[in-house]
């Protein structure tokens, strides 16, 4: 699939003043500084359409992004940004939790993990989380550029480990690099078909 038009559309806090749900999507979600930003760009191949930062945490809204006038892109706030307070935490997660819960037209979430790094205790209970609500979801595996093959397999394989000591069967995952761009074209793939059953 070809990606030729991203517009931003509109930030909120609140599900309820989210677009219309008349079109599919898709929403990106990940801790804090696991290149989310990064990838939307590069899946969109456009630069700056979600705002990159070294400043973890930057994203605090629920961000709407138009597609080609035929499907939205969602860049919601990272979860377990520890510079917060416990009560600017907790709306974070509240608000997060009400729209992956109540969006009626959000075809799938893409939780992003960072390849480097064994599974974390936060990413585990977030996709325990999705799977206990019934809420679609795959994995994506970010910064794979940073490991050679051998150690991104290895990895993987650590993590399927892990996911499968409370899940029937892992996810769907995507391994990626927005250096490099792998990885895209199995997400707009995904995207694709999923677009066809709206």
């Amino acid at each position: 699939m070809k990606v030729t038009e991203a517009i931003f559309l509109q930030s909120n806090t609140e599900y309820e003043k989210c677009p219309k749900p008349d079109k599919p999507e898709y929403a990106f979600i990940g801790r804090s500084n696991v290149g989310k930003s990064s990838l939307i760009n590069t899946i969109v191949q456009k630069k700056g359409l979600a705002k990159t930062s070294q400043t973890p945490g930057k994203t605090q809204l629920i961000n709407h992004f138009l597609i080609d006038q035929k499907w939205y892109l969602v860049d919601l706030p990272g979860y377990g940004y520890a510079k917060i307070s416990k009560t600017e935490r907790e709306k974070f997660e509240s608000m997060i939790h009400n729209y992956l819960s109540n969006r009626e037209n959000l075809l799938c979430t893409f939780v992003l993990v960072d390849i480097r790094h064994e599974p974390q205790k936060i990413d585990m209970e977030f996709i325990n989380r999705l799977g206990e609500e019934g809420i679609p979801f795959c994995l994506v595996f970010t910064k794979a550029d940073k490991l050679s093959k051998t150690a991104v397999d290895r990895n993987v394989e650590i993590y399927q480990q892990k996911v499968l000591e409370t899940w029937e069967e892992m996810p769907q995952f995507f391994i990626s690099s927005s250096v490099s761009g792998t990885g895209r074209e199995e997400i707009l793939q995904l995207i694709s078909t999923l677009n066809s059953e709206f």
